[in-house]
């Protein structure tokens, strides 16, 4: 294609909005509630799986040593479980310590128990993939001086189907949000192309080919989705950076943590803009097609 007929079909694609101010108004404020919806919506589900990471990843076990247990006994015990494929970390805890965490807990009356402490040593076990801890808990059982495996058994298989079920109800509605967007502005710009039908007939009966016709469409589709992607961005960043500012102290000594403002709310802002761009195109390209047949 020509420099002369493209620069032509951006002049005309500027001509049109202007022209049709009431339907480019129209079409723009379609894409920004749609894409507001979409990114509030897209930055909440994101927080939320990042939630159920972390809750994962905290999961651990905690492995209780027979009383008995001498320190070869013990060191025995630890090489053994990290020898365990899917074992990522296991750290020993004396029953001193055990104690001494219990006295910081719940105060000085715990210290009566410091001549006769009847707690055990233990190591706390935490797995590659979370999912594994059933399996590696009933592999630590079995191992010699082991006393005892706690890691929340019948919980823990709740709390992983909870999550998954969370992560895919969010995806399909980001979906389900996608699509009605896509649905609601394409027939948005739909209205706006039906319009202009007798200029679409006049350039076909002239000559002009199909993508002659459609490239002007096509534009403002794009100039349609960047224009109105423009409102969501700058609200959503706002939203989300007081968000942030509110949370990220209070959850700071948390194991659950929620996304940095930055690089995700440019992300976000870009996946916004993006889906504006896609979803113009799209508007565009499907709705001029009918009137290409003259």
């Amino acid at each position: 294609m020509k420099a002369r007929t493209l620069s032509r079909h951006f002049r005309e694609s500027f001509k049109s909005l202007v022209r049709n101010g009431w339907m480019t108004f129209a079409s723009v404020s379609a894409v920004t509630v749609t894409l507001l919806l979409v990114g509030v919506f897209t930055a909440l589900m994101l927080n939320m799986n990042k939630a159920a990471d972390d809750i994962e990843n905290d999961v651990e076990m905690n492995v209780y040593v027979e009383l008995e247990a001498d320190e070869q006994a013990v060191s025995t015990l630890e090489q053994e479980i990290e020898r365990l494929t899917g074992v990522e970390s296991v750290d020993y805890s004396t029953k001193e310590e055990e104690l001494s965490g219990l006295i910081d807990s719940f105060g000085e009356e715990m210290a009566l128990f410091e001549q006769n402490n009847p707690l055990r040593d233990k190591f706390v076990v935490k797995a590659v993939d979370p999912r594994q801890t059933e399996r590696l808990a009933s592999q630590i059982g079995t191992l010699e001086s082991t006393h005892s495996v706690e890691y929340g058994e019948g919980k823990i298989d709740r709390l992983f189907s909870i999550l998954e079920v969370s992560r895919n109800v969010g995806a399909v509605l980001i979906f389900g949000l996608l699509f009605t967007a896509m649905f609601l502005i394409s027939n948005t710009i739909k209205i706006t192309i039906v319009a202009r039908r007798t200029e679409i007939e006049i350039m076909k009966l002239v000559g002009a080919s199909n993508w002659f016709v459609r490239i002007p469409f096509i534009l403002e589709g794009i100039w349609l989705g960047i224009i109105g992607s423009i409102l969501p961005i700058a609200a959503v960043s706002m939203i989300y950076y007081n968000v942030y500012e509110y949370m990220e102290p209070r959850l700071e000594n948390s194991f659950i943590q929620i996304l940095e403002f930055s690089p995700f709310i440019y992300q976000i802002n870009a996946l916004i803009l993006l889906m504006g761009v896609v979803i113009g195109v799209w508007g565009s390209f499907m709705s001029v097609r009918k009137f290409l047949r003259v």
